[in-house]
């Protein structure tokens, strides 16, 4: 599908790989929504690649059926789909303090695989309405799992588990969905050099790049974009997990 004079839907847009995926998209000619709970940082890079910012908890049903509404009235109905709102919480499952908290865990499966999940269904069944393109094609949606979705670490149980629950998801819902031409797609990145990876002292990031067999480096979000947007450009793409790793398999901790 040429994305070109499309309407793309970027959750986590506002950094990291979700803004990466905004620019490319922007850059490609795609008319960009962004969803984000950071308003500041949301505003300032739709209004950079002349997009659209819309402020929100990609797990609000109500809030994201109109924010769906509101970005179709502007831009068109969506023909792609980038999940990229995500969190994370390292604790362990019995620690020093006794068990994890069970809220902390509802909380990331919450905005991680309920979220994706959320989003997924409702502008599925916006674009199963929409006008098909070439070859019966009705758009794409491409979500962000990790690697930690087949070799979680310690501490990592929550994230584990929700990202294991989005690569699990995409099958399914590609088979479902391939009756209106939408295609379902997952990439599961390694180690990318994100707003969190950056806060890192630089021994350390270096000491997380080492680990990786080639290249012994950190990706790059723009790296991840150019996947997003082959996955968009290449029609044969469905139903798939696609690691984007440089061939890092993480040990226990």
């Amino acid at each position: 599908m040429n994305i070109a004079g499309q309407h793309a839907i970027v959750t986590g847009g506002a950094s990291g790989l979700g803004k990466a995926c905004a620019e490319h998209l922007s850059q490609n000619g795609a008319k960009v929504t962004l969803i984000d709970m950071n308003a500041a940082a949301c505003q300032s890079i739709a209004t950079q690649i002349k997009g659209h910012a819309i402020v929100g908890d990609v797990a609000d049903e109500v809030a994201m059926t109109q924010a769906i509404s509101e970005a179709a009235a502007l831009h068109g109905p969506c023909r792609a789909l980038i999940n990229c709102a995500g969190i994370g919480v390292a604790q362990r499952v019995v620690g020093r303090d006794g068990p994890m908290p069970l809220g902390q865990f509802e909380k990331v499966i919450r905005v991680n695989l309920i979220g994706t999940f959320n989003m997924m269904r409702l502008v599925a069944a916006q674009m199963s309405l929409a006008e098909p393109l070439d070859n019966g094609a009705r758009g794409v949606i491409v979500s962000t799992a990790s690697v930690a979705a087949f070799e979680g670490q310690i501490g990592q149980a929550a994230y584990s588990a929700s990202k294991g629950g989005i690569a699990a998801l995409t099958l399914p819902v590609a088979r479902e969905l391939a009756q209106f031409g939408i295609r379902v797609m997952t990439i599961a990145p390694g180690l990318f050099l994100t707003p969190l990876l950056q806060n890192l002292p630089e021994e350390a990031q270096k000491s997380l790049g080492a680990s990786i067999p080639f290249p012994k480096r950190l990706g790059h979000a723009e790296e991840f974009a150019s996947l997003v947007a082959h996955i968009i450009d290449n029609d044969f793409l469905n139903g798939e997990v696609i690691r984007l790793d440089g061939a890092l398999r993480l040990p226990p901790k």
